[in-house]
């Protein structure tokens, strides 16, 4: 009897079709999931792959934390709330007889978003405090600089590509020999309209 009742509250759920952020794409579909009805559906939270907005293998070790903000019919439309690299992958970064530098920089984008990036500089060998004290100061700087100029969109898809952490590590290179820039994290607040 009980199953009987588990099944028909199954049916009356709906399925809704999940489309990626508009500051990623906004036009793919990326899953889909079940809710009783569009109020059960709004404010949901979804941990997806990168791979699976990309369809690049090489973003596997990436998650991506979207928030259901608008329901229309079957079709649920998310923000960008973060993405984060996964813990395993961070740790194969950092090995022994290097020296890391983490930092937090928070920007303004041209139009007006903010957004947080949590950077990670792995060197190729082991360097004084002067020098890390040095990078981070110099990468926040470009960052901040970098930011001025362009919308949410294209610092995120610098992120994405991979185009904001080379040009990071290339203008390092002349403190110390650099191995790895990474993002370890990006938190994206979309501004709210007045």
């Amino acid at each position: 009897m009980a199953s009987q009742k588990k099944g028909e509250t199954w049916k009356i759920k709906k399925w809704y079709s999940v489309y990626a952020p508009k500051v990623m794409g906004g036009d793919a579909v990326i899953g889909e999931f079940p809710a009783n009805d569009d109020k059960a559906a709004l404010g949901r939270n979804m941990i997806i792959g990168l791979d699976t907005i990309t369809k690049n293998p090489s973003h596997a070790y990436t998650n991506v934390l979207l928030k259901v903000t608008d329901v229309n019919g079957t079709t649920a439309h998310t923000q960008l709330v973060s993405i984060r690299q996964l813990y395993s992958y961070i740790r194969s970064l950092v090995r022994r007889y290097k020296s890391i530098s983490n930092s937090v920089v928070k920007v303004a984008s041209k139009d007006d978003n903010m957004i947080v990036l949590k950077m990670l500089v792995v060197t190729r060998s082991r360097t004084t405090h002067s020098k890390i004290t040095g990078m981070r100061k110099e990468m926040e700087k470009a960052i901040m600089e970098y930011a001025k100029e362009k919308d949410a969109k294209e610092i995120i898809t610098s992120v994405i590509d991979g185009s904001l952490q080379a040009n990071m590590a290339s203008s390092l290179m002349h403190i110390t020999p650099i191995s790895k820039v990474e993002v370890r994290a990006l938190e994206f607040h979309e501004k709210t309209s007045a």
